[in-house]
């Protein structure tokens, strides 16, 4: 076992803190030891207040010692994404705007945490209002990869991913529209877990109704998102997608938190490259070809297929559009010359878009979302790649190209994350070895709607069989090589957009 706590799993790290064997001290100084370390390299903590963290660390090991009742995740300290409210924190948006922002209350999911032991580590970083798929702001600067500096964190939890990566923190939160957990996840080598609609609830969503974006858990192991997730899963009758019957949910936190044990070779498992319309660049087709041939053995039945995702692409843009609108639309006619290209990108999408188009993509949408549940009435697991491109240098905004073909926006390369999003599948990223780069790679399951616990045990014994081979093991930052390197803020264009 590992001698620093910081590299501890988050299980790895409640079990030791139950049996008295870790003190939350201990874990709190190893984590803040790591950041003041390795940051400086990646850029992924933009804010943290040490005093209160070691202040919650005493008052956990008080609990600890005392023999009161343990919290789910008592003693863990966990990264805040920094689209959500910290009380004494600022919380920017990655906006400029936003800047001098400090909240004066915890979000729910921070509330939630707190409430099950957790220590807030610090903020983490993401875009501007975590629109887009490299983790770059204003405010911030850049976030780098923790397997190469150079190279994108991807986004919008780019921040929360790289911290996971580095060691320092055992569990962080994400939030993901079109893949913003999951990309990062997979670019950073660790888990991120976009649930089923309402599993987590929000309050941040200006469409209640819409089930586009959700929060959720991002850990090192598919066992710590499954841990955090049964906190983040409550009841909060706030969102109309969650639903609370006698002040219960029809999720039980201890089903997340402790999936059943499952043989792998029970599921019926479907594989696609590109679900017949994403952009998928070579590398992760021969890579993604190379992890199918590998867990083939271990899968029961195995086919090439795919949902019909006739029209995705336009749907998702013209739903996203209208989600942005409703967002940001005043802010930029009051004061466009303080928002970024992304934001303005949307509110011009948007705008673009007739009352014809919006309801032919509502309408369009319930039938890919039926078409769904067709094909998955036939297979119990879906396995993709979980981003179309290898991590490419965080300068560049966007990836205007992928093999030579033109992306349609700077959110097109994440079809491969919002193919499920649009059915609104839960799904999870697992690192599942490096690609020819040498760069982390995500290997995405998807499972059926509602069916959070299934596809977390399922995606736990992918990850068993994956570590159990050199090759295709969860793929470790080199944190001794990270603190050696120059501050990733000298960089040339560390801050805005250009």
């Amino acid at each position: 076992m590992t001698t620093d706590p910081a590299d501890l799993s988050a299980t790895e790290a409640r079990a030791l803190i139950g049996r008295r064997k870790l003190s939350p001290v201990e874990l709190a100084q190893a984590c803040l030891a790591r950041m003041h370390k390795v940051n400086p390299a990646v850029n992924a903590v933009v804010s943290v207040h040490e005093d209160e963290v070691m202040a919650e660390a005493r008052a956990s090991e008080a609990r600890q010692m005392s023999g009161a009742p343990l919290g789910a995740v008592e003693g863990l300290p966990f990264g805040v994404k920094d689209m959500i409210n910290v009380t004494g924190h600022a919380t920017t948006f990655g906006s400029l705007i936003y800047k001098d922002n400090v909240a004066a209350s915890d979000d729910p999911i921070v509330a939630a945490m707190r409430a099950a032991g957790a220590v807030v580590l610090g903020k983490t970083n993401n875009p501007e209002f975590s629109l887009g798929g490299n983790t770059r702001n204003a405010v911030y600067g850049a976030t780098g990869n923790p397997h190469d500096p150079t190279k994108s964190a991807a986004g919008s939890s780019g921040g929360s991913a790289a911290a996971l990566a580095c060691g320092m923190a055992p569990l962080c939160t994400g939030s993901d529209t079109g893949g913003s957990l999951r990309n990062p996840a997979a670019f950073c080598g660790v888990v991120g877990y976009r649930p089923s609609p309402g599993v987590v609830p929000g309050t941040g969503r200006n469409m209640g109704l819409f089930h586009f974006s959700t929060s959720g858990p991002m850990g090192r192991t598919v066992d710590d998102a499954a841990l955090m997730l049964s906190v983040l899963a409550r009841p909060d009758r706030s969102d109309p997608l969650t639903t609370v019957m006698d002040g219960r949910t029809l999720w039980d936190p201890a089903d997340l938190a402790h999936p059943a044990p499952t043989d792998p070779a029970r599921w019926r498992v479907a594989c696609t490259e590109d679900f017949g319309f994403t952009l998928t660049e070579g590398i992760i087709r021969r890579a993604f070809a190379k992890r199918v041939a590998f867990l083939a053995p271990f899968l029961g039945q195995l086919e090439a297929a795919h949902p019909d995702c006739a029209h995705a692409d336009r749907i998702f843009a013209i739903l996203r559009g209208v989600q942005m609108l409703t967002t940001h639309l005043a802010g930029v006619r009051k004061d466009p010359a303080a928002y970024g290209p992304n934001v303005h990108a949307n509110i011009e999408e948007g705008l673009s878009f007739s009352a014809e188009d919006i309801a032919w993509a509502l309408a369009e949408q319930t039938s890919y979302y039926r078409r769904w549940q067709t094909f998955f009435d036939r297979h119990d697991f879906l396995l993709s790649p979980a981003v179309t491109i290898s991590p490419r240098d965080w300068h560049e905004l966007y990836p205007e190209q992928i093999d030579g073909q033109r992306t349609q926006s700077y959110y097109h390369w994440l079809s491969l994350a919002y193919a499920s999003t649009l059915a609104g599948h839960p799904s999870i990223t697992i690192p599942v070895g490096r690609d020819e780069a040498g760069l982390p790679f995500g290997l995405q399951i998807i499972g059926r709607r509602n069916e959070d616990a299934r596809l977390l045990a399922f995606a736990r014994e992918i990850e068993a069989i994956c570590n159990a081979s050199a090759e295709m093991a969860f793929p470790r930052a080199d944190i001794a090589a990270l603190a050696a390197r120059p501050p990733i803020s000298a960089s040339p264009g560390f801050k805005g957009f250009a």
